[in-house]
């Protein structure tokens, strides 16, 4: 799914005749942004039931350039990590 159909599907579930796509379009693209910000700060987002967003770092080390085979110093740098929830594990996994 991508955001559009997010918005899209938000959208169709609340026909309400005060609120426009565009309203949806910025409550999604709000949340969004808040999760990013608190991700740059380092800060960690939980979503009870989904699960939880984290930044992790990975050390510097040498890696390879795979053309030449040469060594390459690759800098620490820090990615962003989710790990499920148990209730959205379980609902993936239903039989």
């Amino acid at each position: 799914m991508t955001k559009s159909e997010l918005i899209q599907r938000l959208a169709d579930m609340y026909p309400d005749p005060r609120l426009y796509h565009r309203d949806f379009e910025r409550v999604v693209n709000k949340i969004f942004d808040e999760i990013g910000d608190a991700l740059s700060r380092g800060d960690r987002v939980e979503l009870r039931g989904f699960g939880a967003f984290s930044v992790r770092a990975r050390a510097a080390r040498v890696g390879r350039n795979p053309r030449t085979g040469a060594s390459v110093h690759v800098r620490e740098k820090y990615l962003p990590f989710f790990k499920t929830g148990k209730e959205l594990r379980e609902r993936i996994n239903q039989n």
